[in-house]
């Protein structure tokens, strides 16, 4: 599981709950439209299924 993927903030944070909030700014993402090209962990899944509402995933070659 070493590929990359690419992680897009598509919806505001206000009004979510505090646990994911706390994820997006794990995940590297502060705005709207801000992304981040992390590594395809568990731990990094996890986080993104916290928020999949709020984000969108693309995968990185």
């Amino acid at each position: 599981m070493a590929q990359k993927i690419k992680v897009t903030q598509i919806r505001s944070r206000i009004g979510s709950q505090k646990n994911q909030i706390a994820s997006l700014r794990g995940l590297g993402l502060w705005k709207i439209n801000s992304n981040s090209v992390l590594e395809n962990t568990p731990e990094i899944r996890g986080m993104i299924r916290k928020v999949n509402h709020l984000v969108r995933i693309e995968s990185v070659d």
